[in-house]
Formats: structure tokens, sequence, C-alpha cells
């Protein structure tokens, strides 16, 4: 029938997902992603427009997935519990794949002026609203008792430090390493008991 895809959406969208991610959204062409997905390129075309649209839905699947997870992790009453999942998380996103993937959000920001307003937006709300999940947290009563700063700051300071660590992965490759860094900054944002 005209006009009905004759492709699984989903399927579509997550392989381009991956292509975009182990690529970048610069280096990935639209030959790239038909080959990738199986779907001609005429018909990616008429289902979504252009490559950026393609890359916004994939970026928009990836987004829910990640904030899903990290609102899972967060989820632990204990802030320091909590913080280290959310970091055990972040860290199995980053060093997913083989070889592994980096971070697709840190990996996007840095194209900067390749990826267009656009997709600059879809990546500000993503790191906003991971920012509000770790505020949230870093706002009840038992964290705000061995926070060594005031939620909102310390949330930032998470938030900025997976950036680092998503370079470190891509300078070292080691996750062993990655969740050493992690739990010492676990241990540095908050209080010891014997400090309070």
């Amino acid at each position: 029938m005209v006009g009905t895809r004759q492709f699984d959406e989903d399927t579509v969208l997550g392989a381009a997902l991956d292509l975009f991610w182990r690529r970048g959204f610069a280096a990935t062409s639209m030959i790239d992603l038909a080959q990738t997905t199986g779907v001609q390129r005429g018909s990616l075309y008429n289902a979504y427009g252009d490559k950026e649209q393609l890359f916004l839905l994939a970026f928009d699947q990836y987004a829910r997935r990640f904030l899903s997870a990290a609102q899972q992790a967060l989820s632990d009453p204990d802030p320091r519990a909590a913080l280290a999942a959310f970091f055990e998380t972040a860290i199995a996103n980053m060093t997913s794949g083989s070889p592994s993937r980096g971070c697709l959000t840190t990996k996007t920001a840095i194209e900067g002026n390749h990826a267009g307003a656009a997709i600059e937006a879809r990546v500000k709300r993503l790191v906003s609203d991971l920012t509000s999940l770790v505020v949230a947290v870093f706002s009840t009563a038992a964290a705000r008792r061995i926070l060594v700063i005031e939620p909102a700051a310390a949330a930032e300071l998470v938030v900025t430090f997976t950036r680092g660590l998503a370079v470190m992965e891509r300078v070292h490759g080691s996750r062993k390493r990655l969740r050493i860094t992690a739990a010492d900054f676990v241990r540095i944002l908050f209080a010891h008991e014997k400090d309070r």
C-alpha cells in the first residue's frame, strides 16, 4: 500500500542509533544509514525527511532509555548508594559495544556546529533532565545531611563529572579505572560520618 512503511520503525531507529553512536552524526551518511538499516535511501528520506530528523528520533529513543535507567539507579534511599549505582549505569552505557561506543551525548555535544541547533537543543534537554533527576535525589533530607555542598551545585558537579568519565573512557578504555574514579568522587562529595 502506498504511504505505508515497509519496515519496522523501532528496528530501523535502533540500527540508526547504533551507527550514530559508533560514528557520530557528522561522519554518518544516508548511504551508511541505508546499508545499516537495510532500508533504501529513498524510503528513509520519505519516512524521515533527512539525516537530522532520523538522528533526532534515534536520540530521543536513547534519551528515554538512558534517563529511565538513571532514574532507576538513583532510586536507592541511601544517597551514596544511589550515586554509586548511577555511575555504574553511566559507565556501563559508555563502555557498551565491542569496541565500546563511548557516550553518545558527549560525542554529539563535541560535534557542535556539525550537528545543528535542533540536535544541540536535544543534548541540552537530556543534560538538563539528568541534572534534575540528580537534584531531586540530593534534595532529600538524607542527602542534605551528608552532602558537602548544596544539592543543585552537587548535581551540576555529578553531571559534569560524567562528561569527564566519557572522555577518560576514550583515553584509557578501562571500565575498572572508571569505576575506581567514580568511587573516589562519591567519597569526596559526601561527608564521612565523623565529619558530621
